[in-house]
């Protein structure tokens, strides 16, 4: 028994595939980018982007952006950003001689930080509340943020110079990390070919806000077993202390694990995939497919590690392969 009534479940089926519809309208060969991206939205999440120039990142929000009928604002991270520029400020009115609050990008539903590392991390933090808590504090005044709130970062990681690496209190906050790479021959063929069309393909809006809203309630009642409950934890548990998890070779080579954080996103992203799938009930599978996107930005590798071309993507996949499946 998946313990979903039928009939809603098809009804979110039916959802799911108008928005991979509406999302391959436009973006070619990036089915899984737009699975990602719905499963965040669907968590409550935010999504951590890295790749290199000209991979169709900001292309895929503002598509994101339109599939779901969201106000969307992309603000270009630079290093002379101020947090006043994120979140906004008081301004003073010389008419009635009193501030007013000046609301800043972050006031929507949609927005796109475009390479967030190129900002100091005074600007990187003034995400920090409203990643978290859903809500900015301005002049000692909070302001709740609308619903839903979904941040997308991107990061080049082609460039080092005048960047400033996201500090991991940050990097945590993110819900996924996903890298993209080049697009295959065929892929990269029907790209040109829509690049060269005299009218671009735009993207139907196929979601609503409550149908996200309802999607994100719907995923909460999905069926997480016991016995797959334990087996998130061990696999949590196992970056933090590999050697106990039978692989002794990753002992000291890991310098942090992921925090229950991870568990957290891992347990609620499984659901997600289970749903956006058409089932109630959530399967190792799930938790495998998540398990790279949810580990990767949690696992610090030592330098030491880092040299001999041991990456957190690598270290995850041995894990994955060590922890027992229910």
């Amino acid at each position: 028994m998946t313990g979903i009534d039928p009939a809603r479940l098809a009804e979110a089926a039916g959802r799911v595939a108008a928005f991979r519809a509406a999302m391959a309208t436009v973006l070619v060969g990036r089915a899984e980018l737009a699975d990602r991206l719905l499963t965040a939205l669907v968590c409550r999440g935010h999504v951590l982007i890295e790749g290199v120039p000209g991979l169709a990142k900001t292309l895929a929000v503002k598509t994101l952006a339109a599939a779901v009928r969201a106000d969307f604002r992309r603000v270009q991270f630079t290093p002379d950003l101020l947090p006043a520029d994120i979140a906004g400020t008081e301004v003073y009115q010389p008419a009635s001689g009193a501030f007013s609050v000046r609301k800043g990008p972050v006031f929507t539903k949609i927005l796109f930080a475009d390479e967030i590392n190129r900002a100091p991390s005074k600007v990187q933090s003034a995400l920090l509340e409203a990643m978290a808590e859903r809500r900015v504090t301005i002049g000692g005044e909070t302001f709740p943020l609308p619903e839903p709130f979904f941040v997308l970062a991107t990061q080049n990681p082609i460039e080092q110079e005048g960047t400033y690496p996201l500090p991991e209190a940050q990097v945590d906050r993110f819900l996924l990390c996903l890298v993209l790479g080049y697009p295959g021959a065929d892929e990269e063929k029907e790209i040109v070919r829509r690049a060269c069309l005299a009218e671009a393909p735009a993207a139907p809006a196929a979601l609503s806000r409550d149908d996200v809203l309802e999607l994100a309630a719907l995923a909460g009642t999905v069926r997480l077993d016991e016995r797959l409950l334990d087996y998130i934890v061990a696999l949590t548990r196992a970056t933090r202390d590999p050697a106990a998890a039978g692989r002794p070779e990753l002992g000291g080579r890991i310098a942090y694990g992921a925090s229950p954080r991870a568990a957290i996103a891992l347990a609620a992203t499984a659901r997600a995939t289970a749903l956006l799938d058409g089932r109630g009930y959530v399967t190792p599978g799930d938790i495998k497919a998540m398990a790279p996107d949810v580990l990767r930005h949690r696992i610090l590798c030592t330098y030491e590690a880092l040299a001999e071309g041991l990456t957190p993507e690598a270290a995850a996949a041995m894990l994955l392969e060590t922890v027992p499946i229910p």
